[in-house]
């Protein structure tokens, strides 16, 4: 279990650690490209995702590399499905039908959640 955690939440961390680093430090000119969606929402709101997004990163690769205080693994896996519940909503709300990338991250984190709950 310990092997599967590892391949599922590797590239999820590294997904979420460039995600959310180009959130808290790119301009939303920067971002338009990527993500239409930058401009439905306040500025310090796309900062606070990308420092989240950043944070959950952290929370599924240091609690099972430390060994210390392991449940936050699962605790931060369980947050980014929720994270990405949200995303799909926002995507939803405004239109945009593209959510494959969205769909595939909830279900990545939701078994991640349940890998890290065996850690």
């Amino acid at each position: 279990m310990n092997i599967a955690y590892w391949i599922l939440a590797g590239p999820l961390a590294l997904f979420y650690l460039y995600a959310g680093t180009l959130k808290v430090t790119r301009t939303r000119d920067q971002l338009r490209p990527m993500m239409a969606w930058v401009d439905r929402i306040p500025l310090p709101a796309l900062r606070a995702l990308g420092a989240v997004e950043v944070l959950g990163a952290a929370g599924l690769v240091l609690p099972p590399l430390t060994g210390v205080a392991l449940p936050l693994a699962a605790v931060a896996a369980g947050g980014l499905v929720l994270l990405q519940a949200g995303a799909i909503a926002v995507h939803l709300t405004g239109g945009d039908r593209r959510t494959a990338l969205n769909v595939g991250l909830v279900t990545t984190a939701a078994v991640t959640t349940w890998l890290a709950t065996g850690l």
